[in-house]
């Protein structure tokens, strides 16, 4: 009986300090051996906040290769505007060789501040060389003439996954906007421009070519903005499963307060009253033997 008794009561002072345990922690458990399927539970759940918060960074990082292509085609835009109307002033049959010449030294700048923008970076990452992100998209040689990458445009797409079998691309197509058309006819017009023999229709005509490359940038504009609402709204899916997942995942391993004081203190009474019984059978016990 009294071995009885004494393991009793140390099953009783183990329950009292899971419940003092939960209080401290918080959580229903410290071990898994206290209760193997919230254990194994708290492991799944955990998994999937994991995996959300995963796609919540990837889902940070297309944002931020949107915005920063998006500004980035803004200046694109910005300068080949300033090259239309630069074109549009040197097609005046009013302008001397001298000053088309000027403006073709313009061009010039303008058409190297083009590569500088093509090869913006984020990251370390050149945001227009698709997969080849690691290398720039455009070089420019000591004549001015630029080359592409051909890695970057035969490998036109770099993608993220955002959920689970869901990836979209981030970036935008460098066969899009830095094609090497626009830069031969920047090339073309700089030589015009340089040319004394050149007429105000001659370099008219590139008015529109120069249209041409204007609308390839609002239409890479258009693309990214579509991408910017498709990464909204996957981030605002994203911040909904991951609220839900972390209250399974609380629900699963969080302790509840007020049941864990209730419970506290019922098993505190239940262990006080069997030290007391207890230490009455022992003792009386003790007094038997000793006759």
């Amino acid at each position: 009986m009294t071995n009885n008794i004494l393991q009793n009561m140390s099953m009783g002072y183990g329950k009292l300090a899971d419940y003092q345990n939960q209080l401290a922690t918080g959580k229903k458990i410290t071990r898994p051996s206290q209760d193997p399927v919230v254990a194994s539970m708290g492991i799944a759940y955990r998994t999937d906040v994991n995996h959300i918060t995963q796609y919540q960074k990837n889902v940070t990082t297309a944002d931020k290769w949107l915005q920063s292509s998006d500004s980035a085609l803004s200046q694109v835009n910005d300068v080949l505007d300033t090259i239309r109307e630069l074109t549009n002033q040197a097609s005046n049959d009013t302008y001397t060789p001298a000053q088309r010449q000027t403006i073709g030294d313009q061009i010039s700048q303008l058409t190297q501040q083009l590569v500088t923008i093509g090869n913006t970076q984020i990251g370390g990452q050149y945001i227009f060389s698709g997969e080849d992100s690691q290398n720039p998209l455009l070089t420019e040689d000591s004549t001015g003439a630029v080359s592409i990458n051909s890695t970057a445009l035969a490998n036109p797409s770099l993608s993220v996954n955002v959920n689970d079998g869901v990836s979209m691309p981030i970036n935008v197509n460098p066969n899009q906007v830095f094609t090497s058309s626009l830069f031969s006819d920047l090339s073309d017009l700089k030589n015009a421009l340089n040319d004394p023999s050149s007429t105000g229709e001659q370099i008219d005509g590139f008015l529109d070519k120069i249209d041409t490359h204007l609308n390839d940038v609002a239409n890479a504009q258009a693309d990214v903005g579509a991408k910017q609402n498709r990464v909204d709204t996957i981030s605002s899916q994203l911040d909904a499963q991951n609220t839900m997942a972390t209250q399974i995942m609380a629900t699963n391993e969080d302790a509840d307060y007020a049941s864990v004081i209730v419970n506290l203190n019922q098993q505190q009474n239940v262990y006080n009253a069997s030290l007391a019984v207890g230490a009455r059978i022992i003792q009386q016990s003790l007094v038997d033997f000793l006759k």
